[in-house]
């Protein structure tokens, strides 16, 4: 039987090895590192006392792909399914609060509706939106969109640094489009926020780990690749270090790994070189808060505005807080982040600001690639110039941002090409 080895078991690189095992193929999966997930992972925090996530990630009702892949790994059921598509905010300089809420269907009625958009925004500010369809390969965000529009700093930029870890300055007009279209564009049905319940491990992780190894998988942790060998246009070869692979004329491989170390591995590879980072923080309160506007047991986040974080998650006693398109937060000394996290929670939360919880910062120096329009030129596709050998990641051309989403699309771009299916 045709053996398929993958290497990276990030969210693509199980995604990948899910799709085939769950074809019949046999697999194996190698992870350089002693735990599966890549950016998608839990862990037991000694300080916190509590296992937190290393990073803060939403799913929306339109991740299609991502939401296909719970499914096959049975853990659909994991993430929490709020019945209202609703947004909660808060303008931590103003203490204003407001809640979007899109409505049924694609006609989007509610930017008519006062109470549903934000504040002091015209109908004509959302509808700007369109313009993004028609951006020009090299144009921007703030040069599609009105930065100077109220709408821009509580709305345009906090979707637009969401959605692609990078400032509206400099991010791809045009790898935002397919997000409002996919989202908004469909109305209520399609913007639904999803939250892994117990964790991303417990969602995206465990299960698929579990379904490999009944299925059959090998699953091989702290095996990082060193080099590949290649011959006749083929890979013919994997370097492990203290394992050397030599493959049989059937074998295939996908290569699921970060931009930088995949150009490492490939001759020639042309891949996005530049990293944005992230930062989050995880503070663990006394006890679970009283509830605030715009946040409900459903919908345990809040969009934050005019501070130093720009989302606010929720678990329990532990409130989680992320800053995208980071550049200038993640040199700050890690005191001073925690400082300011906790005077955006307090805020938020309505609690005592002189209080002293226990705080973890997380720094991400390069959680994705820098989604500019001259990074968009490096995104390469999933089939290569090698016969046997395929691409996985986020990072590749899937024609979205890299996100889970984007991950899991990658992975099945990949077993396509390896299986000819």
């Amino acid at each position: 039987m045709t053996r398929v080895h993958v290497v990276g078991a990030g969210i693509s690189g199980l995604s990948c090895a899910v799709r085939l095992a769950r074809q019949g193929r046999a697999v194996t999966l190698y992870e350089a590192t002693g735990q599966a997930g890549g950016r998608c992972r839990s862990y037991h925090d000694a300080k916190l006392e509590r296992s937190i996530d290393n990073g803060n990630h939403m799913l929306l009702s339109a991740n299609l792909a991502a939401l296909s892949y719970l499914e096959e790994i049975g853990a659909r059921h994991s993430l929490s399914a709020p019945k209202e598509a609703a947004y909660g905010f808060v303008d931590l300089r103003s203490g204003a609060r407001w809640t979007l809420r899109p409505n049924a269907g694609p006609l989007p009625w509610w930017i008519l509706v006062p109470g549903r958009r934000v504040p002091d925004t015209r109908p004509g500010a959302y509808l700007a939106g369109l313009r993004l369809a028609f951006a020009k390969p090299n144009q921007t965000v703030a040069q599609v969109l009105d930065p100077a529009d109220p709408l821009w700093p509580r709305f345009w930029e906090p979707l637009t640094v969401a959605a692609l870890n990078t400032a509206p300055e400099e991010a791809a007009a045009r790898l935002l489009w397919p997000v409002v279209r996919e989202t908004f564009g469909r109305g209520a049905a399609a913007c639904r926020p999803l939250i892994a319940r117990d964790g991303l491990a417990a969602s995206f992780i465990d299960p698929a780990l579990s379904l490999l190894r009944e299925a059959g998988a090998e699953v091989r942790f702290n095996h990082r690749l060193r080099a590949i060998g290649f011959a006749d246009g083929r890979a013919a070869g994997l370097d492990f270090g203290a394992e050397r692979l030599a493959l049989g004329p059937d074998a295939r491989v996908v290569i699921a790994v970060p931009p930088n170390v995949a150009a490492a591995l490939l001759p020639g590879l042309t891949a996005p070189d530049d990293g944005r980072p992230i930062v989050n923080g995880h503070i663990r309160l006394a006890q679970a808060p009283p509830p605030v506007p715009g946040m409900t047991a459903e919908r345990p986040f809040l969009g934050l505005v005019g501070g130093a974080a720009q989302w606010l998650f929720l678990r329990g006693d532990v409130v989680s807080l992320t800053v995208s398109a980071a550049a200038e937060l993640v040199e700050r000394p890690n005191q001073e982040i925690a400082e300011r996290f906790w005077a955006d929670t307090a805020r938020a939360l309505d609690l005592d600001p002189a209080a002293t919880p226990v705080i973890r910062i997380v720094k991400e120096r390069r959680a994705t690639f820098a989604q500019t329009p001259q990074a968009l030129l490096r995104r390469a596709p999933a089939r290569t110039r090698w016969a046997n050998l395929a691409l996985a990641g986020d990072w590749t051309d899937t024609g979205f941002p890299a996100t889970i989403e984007s991950a899991v699309r990658s992975g099945r771009a990949a077993a396509q090409v390896v299986t000819g299916d």
